[in-house]
Order: structure tokens, then C-alpha cells, then sequence
């Protein structure tokens, strides 16, 4: 099943059935869904299997940064996985990105592969503290065009950052941004946020949203607020 919302809903569970409980109250014509480092270390491909039987698109967020050849391989694992996105660390350089992006098209494969650019819970202070003494968002925009360069489809990036790529890098450059909370949610940790709107006016392609859906005692109700939101 394939759907127009620009939502991806995370599912950050410790465990296959907590992740299938919350996919049971969504519908997977509104949004999609996010499987991340915890759940797929538990559950393996057996989460992609059960949501795809759901009838979810499924963006495996996992940020492969290994030797080009290594990475190459695993995107392809997931893409034969049935995957709609998947993604790297740009920092991993050029080669990388670029012997994965092959290592997709000679398999035909129409799986999404995106890039990290700088997480969006980092600071500046946190940024220099790994040795970059650029500014924050000169190094997301750095990052970002070698990833466009280099073959990727888009990147994650704060929607603080999408109005600035979207010129850099093109509209059709797909910015996928976390840190969404809608306007009747807390920010929690992520620090460079924006509301589901703000996002999308700034750039954003694709707006991932955790617990403000999940933590919700009624999750679908928290997304027609958001529609409701987007739609203003």
C-alpha cells in the first residue's frame, strides 16, 4: 500500500509486539512508519515482515557509517527487505554514499536512500566538540550537497534547515525532518524543532513524529490533529 502523507510515524519500541500494537491503531493510508536501531536489533526482520503484512511503508532508519563496500551492502539487504527508505551518514564520505546509490540501481531497486546530515539533538558546542568548527547549519548544508552529489534521494536534517536546502539542493530533494511537535505537544529532547506546518512551509518532504502520536491515549486522534494542523 502506498500513501501521499508526508507523515512517518516512529515506532521506538523495545519490542516486536509493542511496535504491532501501536501499528494496529494506525492506518497505513495516512502514514508511514519508522523502524530504528532498538526494535530492528530485537526483532530483526521480522518487524519489516509483520508491517509490511500490515500494509505500511517502512522507512528503516538504522544510519549505516561503515567502509563503502560494507555499507553498499547492507542498503541492499534492506531494499530486497522491501523497504520504502532507508539511510547512511553522509559524513561517511562521498564513496560511500556513492557504492551504495550503485550497488541499488544495478539491482533495480527503487528503495529511497537518504543521508544524515548533523542529528537533530546535537548543539553547536556539541557539533565542535567532535572537531567541526564550522557553524551548525554551513556544515548540514556542506553535508547535504555531497550527499545530493553523491546520488542520494534526500537527507534528514532539522526542518530548521529545510527552507536553506531546499534552495541548496533543490525542491524535489527529499528533507526528511524529526523533531516535529505539533503545537499541542512538549518538546522533549529533541532541540531544533518545528511545528508539522512550520516544517512543511519551510521545505520538509517528510516529517517523522514519535511520541507526541505514540504517547497519545487516542494515536489516531493525534493524527487528524496534525491533518487538521497541515491543512490550515
Amino acid at each position: 500500500m502506498t500513501t501521499a502523507s508526508p507523515l512517518i510515524i516512529a515506532l521506538d519500541y523495545p519490542s516486536l509486539d509493542a511496535a504491532l500494537c501501536m501499528a494496529d491503531r494506525l492506518d497505513p493510508e495516512r502514514c508511514r512508519v519508522k523502524v530504528g536501531k532498538e526494535l530492528f536489533t530485537r526483532s530483526g526482520p521480522n518487524v519489516l515482515e509483520a508491517l509490511h503484512g500490515r500494509g505500511f511503508e517502512v522507512f528503516l532508519d538504522l544510519k549505516f557509517h561503515d567502509i563503502p563496500n560494507t555499507v553498499a551492502a547492507a542498503v541492499l539487504s534492506a531494499a530486497e527487505l522491501g523497504v520504502w527508505m532507508v539511510n547512511v551518514h553522509a559524513s561517511g564520505g562521498a564513496r560511500m554514499m556513492q557504492t551504495a546509490r550503485e550497488r541499488l540501481d544495478k539491482a533495480g531497486l527503487g528503495t529511497h536512500l537518504i543521508a544524515v546530515t548533523v542529528l537533530t539533538s546535537m548543539t553547536q558546542d556539541e557539533l565542535a566538540a567532535t572537531g567541526v568548527s564550522d557553524d551548525l547549519e554551513a556544515h548540514v548544508e556542506r553535508l547535504a550537497r555531497l550527499a545530493k552529489d553523491s546520488g542520494m534521494d534526500g537527507v534528514v536534517c532539522s526542518a530548521r534547515e529545510s527552507a536553506m536546502l531546499k534552495q541548496a539542493c533543490g525542491e524535489e530533494f527529499l528533507k526528511v525532518t524529526p523533531g516535529i511537535r505539533p503545537s499541542f505537544a512538549q518538546a522533549g529532547d529533541q532541540r531544533r524543532i518545528m511545528t508539522p506546518r512550520e516544517a512543511m512551509e519551510a521545505g520538509s518532504t517528510h516529517l517523522v513524529v514519535g511520541r507526541p502520536v505514540t504517547q497519545a491515549e487516542d494515536p489516531m486522534a493525534a493524527l487528524d490533529a496534525i491533518e487538521r494542523e497541515l491543512a490550515e
